[in-house]
């Protein structure tokens, strides 16, 4: 038989959402850990590098003396306990090339990358959503043939090919728009936006389409129109409820890797944020900063997927927590 479990919410909710985040922390331990191997198994001389980036040559013994202030003669251990346990107090340490707090730093971009993010989602969501729907609706048809043509056409397209594209038709043919960002404006916003939104929205009208396309397959759909209930009654009370939740899933994982900053598009656009920072401070090699970077996109990652998993099984009346079939 199949136990009666209750859907997650109450003090049974609130025990599997502590569960699960603990079970998230050895993840973060892991992930900081082997990030702080992988920078120190590059072998390259941040200290060299930061007097080379300010065009300064300087002496052997000034660049040990730096090397023993920041901790870098000392054992791989010892180094990495050291910064965990700082970060574990608030403190990400000091930018190797510019002296400013890496946390200060991290925090002025993230606001940049914040409105970059809540820009391209909704964009996408107006794009993907309706036209999903429609394309499985209108199933096999002439719309849902070009709409899958689009979708298409917009994955094969890598994010850098649409933002030239942009740039060359938007910014500099008609000149409409500025082809680099001068701040954080909305005019300076679109084009980026654009960007993210039309590759996500490619990809999501086609999870869309299947999402819907299955629900309305299913048996149930079925008995309710032999029932003579309404085809707009189908789709948007059942058919829509059911299929939100992987399009939920799916879109709590792209607002993860927004939130992490799309380097390739906030460099191409000169967009402050803190995709940008991390790719400057990959190339001056900023240990510091690279290392608050990995540990942002962690932590976004680990807690965007525990939202949805809890969103999933508070929504989906088919889940149940510690239930099994027997």
């Amino acid at each position: 038989m199949i136990k009666n479990h209750k859907p997650i919410g109450g003090q049974a909710g609130m025990n599997y959402a502590i569960r699960r985040f603990l079970q998230l922390i050895p993840i973060l331990f892991g992930i900081t850990f082997l990030s702080f191997l992988l920078m120190y198994l590059a072998g390259s001389d941040a200290v060299t590098e930061m007097y080379s980036n300010r065009g300064v040559e300087a002496a052997q013994e000034i660049i040990d003396e730096r090397k023993a202030a920041l901790g870098l003669n000392l054992p791989f251990f010892q180094q990495y306990l050291n910064w965990l346990g700082a970060m574990l107090q608030g403190n990400m340490g000091i930018s190797y090339v510019t002296g400013e707090d890496v946390l200060t730093a991290f925090m002025r971009k993230l606001p940049a990358t914040l409105l970059l993010t809540g820009s391209a989602v909704a964009v996408t969501v107006l794009i993907s959503l309706p036209c999903g729907i429609l394309a499985a609706v209108r199933h096999d048809r002439l719309v849902d043939l070009l709409l899958r043509f689009g979708s298409f056409l917009g994955n094969a397209m890598p994010n850098f090919f649409v933002a030239m594209l942009l740039m060359e038709f938007l910014g500099i043919q008609l000149g409409i728009l500025p082809v680099i960002a001068s701040g954080t404006d909305i005019e300076s916003a679109i084009m980026p936006t654009l960007t993210l939104a039309i590759a996500m929205s490619a990809k999501y009208l086609r999870q869309v389409r299947s999402a819907v396309l299955e629900e309305l397959n299913k048996e149930y759909v079925q008995g309710a129109r032999a029932r003579g209930v309404s085809e707009s009654v189908i789709l948007w009370k059942n058919v829509m409820k059911a299929a939100m939740l992987t399009i939920m899933t799916l879109l709590a994982l792209s607002i993860g890797s927004l939130l992490g900053g799309t380097a390739i598009i906030e460099s191409i656009f000169m967009w402050d944020g803190v995709g940008k920072l991390a790719v400057d401070a990959i190339n001056m090699r900023d240990y510091p900063l690279i290392q608050a970077y990995v540990m942002w996109m962690a932590i976004i990652y680990v807690f965007v997927n525990l939202t949805a998993d809890l969103l999933y099984h508070y929504f989906d009346p088919r889940i149940r927590l510690g239930g099994s079939a027997k």
